[in-house]
């Protein structure tokens, strides 16, 4: 199949076709999956206001003076949720990359809901550990929240069009993501008034780290770039309408590297803007449950291939590779 540069996917074509034309549809979405592992998803039906809210607010908080953002930092390293300042994370160093710590700040914040059946002190801890909401700007925990459930509902979706992709039942993936532990960040990255340090980016080189990521980048921004299958790296450009989606590294497991977790980084503003390109972005980690076993699917196996990866628990290998990028 012959795919465009950056493909885009009207999921609700998909959520409204018969089973032979949603089987046709996947098989467009498994050979992306396989080629890039980025595609646009529009149709997606998330409200325009709820969108509009979040990201509002978020701008308003990281327009706050740097003493206010700190008083809902996160409390000790390797925290999840909270505020993170300016060069306090280094993404590449989850490839075992050093680095220089990244260009950027953001706001991250965990599930709405603490289910009673997580008892592991380690999922607690960490997956479930309280977001640290701030004062200001009124109404930004209102419109986290609304935007959370709507991205998680949107992943649930895109997980069912994932599985019909993979030739399974649309529900396949349906228990794994009981009680996700997905996170939320809003990402900031500010003008540079100071030239970056050699080989500082904005977000070094990394792969996301769960089953899929839901993207929305600031209209008609620059710097997002994917690693390219020629081995290029291709700006990925922001759609109108849509959100950027990627596959993660628990996906390619899942797969048996059938599909790609692809490297992909955020650069600086070029030398012409005088480092003056302020960027924004809201980025979902869908995460499946804490207790999911994530073994290679039998279906993406060829006759006689034996799985890459042996099985992982969901929670404990995400907290690993979250950890691992604390500069």
């Amino acid at each position: 199949m012959s795919l465009p540069a950056f493909p885009v996917f009207d999921l609700s074509r998909f959520e409204q076709a018969e089973a032979e034309e949603k089987q046709r549809l996947g098989r467009e979405v498994d050979a992306i999956c396989r080629e890039t592992g980025f595609l646009a998803i529009c149709g997606h039906g998330v409200s325009q206001d709820v969108i509009d809210d979040v990201w509002d607010k978020a701008r308003a908080f990281f327009d706050l003076p740097a003493a206010t953002k700190q008083a809902v930092r996160a409390p000790y390293k390797g925290y999840p949720y909270g505020y993170l300042g300016p060069e306090l994370e280094a993404l590449a160093k989850s490839r075992d990359i050093h680095s220089p710590p990244d260009l950027k700040e953001s706001f991250n914040g965990g599930p709405l809901a603490r289910p009673p059946s997580i008892t592991d002190p380690e999922a607690l801890a960490f997956c479930y550990a309280d977001t640290l909401w701030p004062d200001a700007p009124q109404g930004f925990q209102a419109a986290w929240t609304a935007y959370y459930g709507a991205m998680e509902d949107l992943a649930a979706r895109i997980m069912r069009l994932f599985a019909v992709a993979l030739d399974l039942p649309d529900t396949h993936f349906d228990g794994f993501i009981t009680t996700p532990i997905s996170a939320l960040r809003a990402l900031n990255y500010p003008q540079q008034h100071v030239a970056p340090k050699p080989g500082q980016l904005r977000a070094g080189a990394h792969t996301d780290y769960g089953s899929l990521t839901i993207l929305l980048p600031q209209a008609g921004s620059r710097g997002l770039e994917i690693l390219s299958p020629d081995g290029s790296w291709t700006g990925v450009p922001p759609t109108p309408g849509a959100f950027v989606i990627n596959i993660g590294d628990l996906m390619a497991r899942w797969t048996n590297d059938r599909w790609v977790s692809t490297l992909h980084r955020v650069v600086n503003p070029p030398p012409e803007d005088g480092g003056l390109d302020r960027r924004q972005s809201l980025a979902f980690f869908h995460q499946p449950n804490w207790d999911a076993d994530i073994t290679v699917l039998d279906a993406t196996l060829r006759p006689g291939e034996t799985p890459r990866y042996a099985p992982v628990r969901s929670g404990p290998y995400l907290m690993g590779k979250f950890k691992a990028t604390s500069a």
